[in-house]
């Protein structure tokens, strides 16, 4: 009686490159889940499926919050809402909003709803907002949330199909996380941007560096360079900086260097940062005409 054949095993190899349901972990899940793009060509190409994950946490770690957060998620939510109905609820920002800046790029206060609460409370707050048909977006500020509270906000969004951003320190990095998309976000070093492809003149006036820490694809080693600032609120923010060294040593005789990247996002609020060897301005640094500048 002869033996049976020994079944040849089965390799990653010997799958057809493109299995319908099947994501390949060297390659990015483009067609596992829809995506809102996030208005940088640079970051949608690094991103699966060209954009924010649609339905899932995309969880952002900075050192300090209220520096990066807006500018980084408002094109995407100004795209979302001109399609879509529904409003954006901020749950427990560290710093209110600045309106005009908001309404300049597309998100009205008619559709922003601001949710001031603290541990338990906002978590209670994030996740009642994800269940509300009426909700297109949340945007959620949790620095002690723990990885199963995380998983409840993922599974709240998927049901109605929402975006959610989470925002949290770096030091929760090492942490395991339910997150679909992990990003690390900071401001970078001076000396230390490079300008890449659709990042313009505006990459360094300040930049956001940003690095993938997990997404569905292979590891990205080089981290990205992104406007940190509206290109032409970039130009009016350095010319009137210039205005008030000129101003500064006119009046005092004496010649003060440049502040270093002039302003930085705080919230949508674009705020004047003192700095050492540079005079204090008065007064908020977004005027009028910056106002306008955002809007053209």
């Amino acid at each position: 009686m002869s033996a049976l054949p020994i079944p040849r095993r089965m390799v990653a190899s010997d799958l057809p490159f493109a299995v319908p349901g099947v994501w390949h972990a060297d390659s990015l899940g483009a067609s596992l889940q829809q995506t809102q793009p996030s208005g940088y060509a640079l970051l949608d190409e690094q991103l699966p499926g060209g954009g924010w994950p649609v339905g899932a946490l995309s969880e952002v770690l900075q050192p300090l919050p209220g520096l990066h957060e807006w500018q980084l998620v408002l094109p995407a939510l100004a795209q979302a809402m001109a399609a879509r109905t529904g409003a954006v609820v901020g749950v427990a920002p560290p710093y209110e909003p600045f309106g005009p800046v908001l309404q300049a790029r597309g998100l009205t206060a008619q559709r922003l709803c601001l949710v001031q609460a603290e541990g338990a409370s906002a978590l209670w707050a994030a996740e009642q907002a994800l269940r509300c048909r009426d909700v297109l977006a949340v945007m959620a500020w949790l620095p002690q949330v723990q990885p199963a509270a995380l998983r409840r906000l993922q599974l709240a969004a998927a049901q109605l199909h929402q975006l959610l951003w989470v925002f949290r320190p770096v030091s929760a990095a090492p942490q395991a996380s339910p997150a679909l998309l992990r990003l690390q976000v900071q401001t970078p070093m001076p000396g230390t941007v490079q300008k890449q492809a659709g990042a313009g003149d505006a990459a360094a006036f300040p930049a956001m560096q940003v690095q993938i820490l997990k997404r569905r694809g292979p590891p990205l080693v080089q981290d990205l360079y992104l406007p940190g600032c509206h290109p032409r609120l970039a130009q009016e923010l350095s010319a009137q900086a210039a205005r008030r060294r000129a101003l500064h040593e006119a009046a005092h005789g004496m010649a003060v260097p440049a502040p270093p990247a002039a302003a930085v996002l705080r919230g949508a609020d674009v705020a004047w940062v003192p700095q050492a060897g540079w005079p204090e301005g008065r007064g908020h640094a977004l005027d009028r005409a910056a106002v306008a500048t955002v809007g053209g």
